[in-house]
Formats: structure tokens, C-alpha cells, sequence
């Protein structure tokens, strides 16, 4: 698995395994509870591999979002995406001091945090050096 693989669906919460792709959209496993969905084509769909979050010098790929957070948490869940406001942005500037602050928004800082405890409760965090080596 790879974390291009791994979705994110609008409109549905959590995140996804691509399972297969066919002409009318895509079959996706639900890494929150394991069911599996097809989506169609018309979904805004998007994997987390092509997702990356602007500093203010460059845009950093989530990947590497993803392996810094694991080194500040030992590997283990971050703090809550349901904490505040300010916890989330406090934790966020430890993962990434030079966020853009005024181009991510806290609701961003969120769904990253929710993303990655989901990545390490499934015990996925070992795709963000896989990917590394493919890319």
C-alpha cells in the first residue's frame, strides 16, 4: 500500500483504501470501519500523496507532514482533532513552524491531525517511507 492509495472522499468521514478503479469511479475500503464502497467518478475524490500544506517558503508534501508528526508522537496518535483551536495550531507549529497561517486554516490543522491518528491506528505509517523509495 501506498499513500497515493489512500483517499479522502468529500462528504464521507475518514479515510480510504483504493481497492480497485473501473470506468464509473473507484471501490474504496473504509479504514475506519473496513467497508467497502464504490464511488463514482463524479465524487471529489482526493489521495493523500497529492495533498501538501503551504509554509511560507515552500508547499510541504503531507507525507512528510505525516513523518514529522510520527517523530514528534514517538509514532503514537497525536492529541484529538476534536481539541481546540489553539492546541491544534500550538501542536501544528511544533510538527511545522513555518506553516502559512493565514493560508491554513484551523479546520485544515484538523482533518491532517484525524488523518494521521487514523494512519496510525491502522497501523500504516510504515507506507510514508514506501512511497519515499518509489517516488
Amino acid at each position: 500500500m501506498e499513500l497515493r492509495t489512500v483517499l479522502s472522499i468529500a462528504g464521507k468521514p475518514g479515510l480510504f483504501k483504493l481497492v480497485a478503479q473501473n470506468k464509473g469511479g473507484v471501490v474504496v475500503e473504509s479504514l475506519l470501519d473496513g467497508k467497502r464502497t464504490s464511488i463514482s467518478a463524479s465524487a471529489n475524490v482526493s489521495s493523500l500523496g497529492d495533498i501538501a500544506i503551504y509554509t511560507y517558503e515552500e508547499e510541504v508534501p503531507l507525507r512528510e507532514v505525516f513523518k514529522a508528526m510520527g517523530e514528534v508522537t514517538g509514532g503514537k496518535e497525536a492529541l484529538s482533532h476534536k481539541s481546540s483551536k489553539t492546541e491544534l495550531e500550538d501542536f501544528f507549529g511544533t510538527v511545522l513552524p513555518k506553516f502559512d497561517q493565514e493560508r491554513v486554516y484551523a479546520s485544515d490543522i484538523k482533518k491532517v491531525v484525524q488523518w494521521f491518528n487514523i494512519l496510525v491506528k491502522n497501523d500504516l505509517l510504515a507506507i510514508l517511507d514506501e512511497t519515499e523509495k518509489e517516488a
